[in-house]
């Protein structure tokens, strides 16, 4: 690949984006609650038993109502849930993540819209990434109305 001025500025307008982004406020407030989840021991213990509940009902759901734990483990399953959501430290990190991917999103629309109106951008939001409101791409044949 030949290396030209262009190039170059491209790529420390990208690296100033990615700074920026490290840099901003939501982040810092993302690693500082992804910290304290991480020390936090409860936490940790809430998370591990988690993943092990959530092991069970992987297997659980392959056979679907007829495993004989079935009710059992979907039951547990909802109280461990349940519980996970509800710590206060979980909750933080969760709320924090949500925020800068909301950033992330706002961030790679605008960028795909200097580009074309026309580009698909998941945004992490299934409501807007499954209608057409994200642009679908077929230039307005389904129906929707081109932005």
């Amino acid at each position: 690949m030949i290396g030209t001025l262009e190039n170059a500025s491209l790529l420390d307008h990208a690296e100033e984006l990615a700074s920026m982004v490290l840099h901003s406020e939501y982040y810092a407030l993302y690693q500082e609650s992804k910290n304290r989840l991480e020390r936090d021991e409860k936490s940790q213990q809430l998370i591990k038993q988690f993943l092990m509940v959530r092991d069970k009902y992987d297997e659980v759901q392959r056979f679907g109502r007829y495993h004989p734990d079935y009710k059992s483990v979907i039951k547990e399953m909802m109280e461990c849930k349940r519980e996970l959501d509800v710590h206060p430290f979980i909750a933080d990190y969760k709320k924090k993540e949500n925020q800068l991917n909301e950033l992330l999103g706002e961030v790679s629309t605008i960028l795909a819209r200097s580009v074309s109106s026309s580009i698909k951008v998941p945004t992490g939001d299934p409501f807007f990434d499954r209608s057409c409101g994200t642009g679908c791409g077929s230039g307005g044949k389904c129906g929707c109305r081109v932005r």
